[in-house]
């Protein structure tokens, strides 16, 4: 017998550590070649891991809701003859030395610290602490006696990362996050009455996690997705002081020009044409005379990106979103940004996006008329430090500029709102921008050939 080491593959040049959500096969398990082994999570995205070999599973070296990096070894194989690299005896996977990565938690370095810890022994600790756990702990000064003390909600009380940031932000807040979990979890018997009225208001501190007295209200626990969209959307509005400026578009000749092509265009390509696509094509054109819109920030550095990567946001049915990223969208035509839109669009929908197809964004699109909305204030999505919404198109009264003088005509308007990072965005260069778009789309030709 020999046995097989499964590693962690890679899922895309930008993703370098995914989280074990399911284990689909157990211990003692035979495994037949492809088989599905496990199900990890990077981001918003879901995948199943494979076998590359027939075998039983002999042992599990990540537990359930634990992080691991690209290459680290998951699970052991028994296979039937040929040689194979040794089995390390340990359980989990030593620390490896921390290193600078694309996918360090943005804006981490925002949050204050208190003095620098010594260097963590996690050796000394008899809990399991994943790469990920330990190096944001070290950036963060973080002692071990404080990560022993938070209550981890992994398998068996383990401390992941989400975890350890809502302990960080809470620190920073002046508030322990102790309040919260005693909250959630149900308060103890008391002996007397005098007891229970001390600590009801204590329970009452976090409505959001207070059991109804009447018993009519629903608890629901945020699943994983939530929970990341969640802790994403607070780091934002911590880290980029927002600002939004807003522009109304007269899109009359966008609107008759797609309805004139659109069904003559479903049957050449078998693709619907949206506005989506049209919408990507004038944010790449404003970006391409705004370059310092498609930038990051660093600390203190400005960092200007040479692709165009618009990212579009996408209502899951679950209701949660996401947002796959249209690379180098500025070199792809109307017919390739179409298709592009399309695809993605129908793969969120049905789970079945790549963990690389959500990384990389230098910009994001949010269609909020898509709902009805006529105007939003989106909030940025890290480490981008700009976001457009676009509003419904709605029919209203307008007044036009003639020859003959100012006449009052019905007009196909929206809004776009464009929400942008005011430490390296200034009201000049994001109402520059927004305008700019929108002039995109109100000079759209009605003759445009597709």
């Amino acid at each position: 017998m020999a046995q097989y080491e499964l590693l962690l593959p890679k899922m895309g040049e930008s993703v370098a550590e995914a989280t074990v959500i399911k284990w689909v096969k157990q211990p003692g398990d035979v495994i037949e070649l492809d088989d599905t082994i496990l199900e990890i999570a990077t981001d918003k995205v879901d995948s199943e891991v494979p076998s590359p070999v027939a075998g039983k599973l002999v042992k599990q070296l990540f537990a359930e809701d634990e992080v691991a990096q690209v290459g680290d070894i998951i699970a052991i194989i028994e296979t039937e003859g040929g040689a194979a690299a040794p089995v390390e005896e340990t359980v989990a996977p030593a620390a490896p030395v921390v290193q600078e990565k694309e996918e360090a938690i943005p804006g981490i370095e925002q949050l204050p610290t208190e003095n620098a810890a010594p260097q963590t022994d996690f050796n000394t600790s008899d809990r399991f602490y994943s790469p990920l756990v330990k190096s944001i702990a070290a950036q963060e000064n973080i002692s071990l006696a404080e990560l022993d003390a938070i209550k981890g909600s992994g398998a068996d009380g383990r401390l992941n990362k989400d975890d350890l940031l809502n302990y960080i932000s809470s620190k920073n807040g002046g508030q322990l996050l102790k309040t919260q979990t005693v909250i959630m979890t149900p308060p103890p018997p008391v002996e007397n009455k005098s007891q229970a009225v001390a600590e009801k208001p204590a329970v009452a501190v976090n409505k959001t996690s207070t059991t109804s007295v009447s018993g009519g209200d629903e608890i629901i626990e945020m699943d994983r997705m939530r929970k990341l969209i969640a802790d994403h959307m607070v780091m934002s509005k911590s880290t980029s002081p927002h600002v939004t400026s807003f522009v109304e578009a007269d899109v009359t000749n966008m609107v008759l020009w797609r309805n004139k092509v659109k069904n003559s265009f479903e049957k050449r390509e078998n693709e619907k044409i949206t506005f989506t696509p049209i919408f990507v094509e004038a944010v790449a054109k404003a970006i391409k005379d705004f370059p310092m819109i498609n930038v990051s920030v660093n600390g203190t550095q400005i960092i200007k990106k040479r692709d165009i990567n618009i990212g579009m946001a996408a209502a899951l049915p679950s209701g949660n979103l996401i947002v796959p990223v249209i690379r180098n969208a500025d070199q792809l035509n109307l017919v390739g940004l179409t298709k592009a839109v399309n695809d993605l669009a129908i793969r969120a929908r049905n789970s079945k996006l790549k963990p690389d197809e959500t990384q990389g964004g230098t910009f994001t699109l949010t269609n909020v008329g898509s709902f009805g909305n006529v105007m939003g204030t989106p909030i940025i999505n890290q480490p981008q430090v700009a976001i457009l919404a676009v509003g419904a198109i709605k029919k209203k009264p307008a007044v036009l500029e003639t020859e003959h003088g100012d006449v009052i005509a019905i007009r196909h308007m929206m809004f776009l709102s464009l929400s942008y990072d005011h430490r390296v965005v200034d009201g000049s260069l994001g109402g520059m921008f927004v305008r700019r778009v929108a002039d995109y789309l109100e000079s759209w030709d009605l003759n445009r050939e597709i």
